[in-house]
């Protein structure tokens, strides 16, 4: 599986695109949770963790793979969370490891170029680096193991292998 074949480019690109929807969805419910119910920053990223995966899922599971159906629903799922769950133990201390440090550099500076407080651009800041990070590592393994089933092979089978070769360069 290469990226630069144009199928593998396509789901990639859909994936990128969940991946954008799940991360407003992140974003939004984070900041719902800290600043308005006053959650700390890691329950709040956990819980819109889970609510982003779900989306994820369900938009990744029928639209950027919707040819993966040798497996249930419930077992697609189940392996999705399992990825996830492996990514937000690489989010978790990354968030908060990240928050600190940016906090940190805001703090020395005497003023704010947005008309946010330091704690709020630091919190997510340190979020769309960590999400940015946890999207490449969930797209590679759901890709190779949630939805291995999918064929990765060009989308015109009926041309000769060496016209099918230069198609997986276009």
């Amino acid at each position: 599986m290469t990226i630069i074949n144009k199928r593998e480019r396509t789901r990639f690109i859909k994936f990128l695109a969940v991946g954008i929807i799940s991360s407003i969805v992140d974003f939004g419910l984070m900041n719902l949770f800290t600043l308005a119910f006053n959650l700390s920053l890691v329950l709040s990223q956990a819980i819109s963790f889970t609510v982003a995966v779900l989306n994820s899922f369900l938009w990744n599971r029928y639209w950027t793979y919707p040819d993966s159906r040798s497996r249930s629903a419930i077992q697609q799922l189940v392996q999705f969370i399992v990825v996830n769950v492996a990514g937000i133990g690489i989010r978790t201390p990354l968030i908060s490891w990240l928050d600190k440090i940016l906090f940190k550099l805001l703090d020395n500076f005497s003023f704010s170029p947005l008309p946010l407080s330091n704690m709020v651009i630091s919190q997510n800041t340190a979020l769309a680096i960590s999400i940015l990070i946890v999207m490449m590592w969930n797209f590679f393994i759901n890709r190779f193991w949630t939805y291995s089933d999918v064929d990765n092979k060009p989308e015109n089978l009926n041309l000769p292998s060496s016209d099918i070769q230069k198609e997986e360069l276009i």
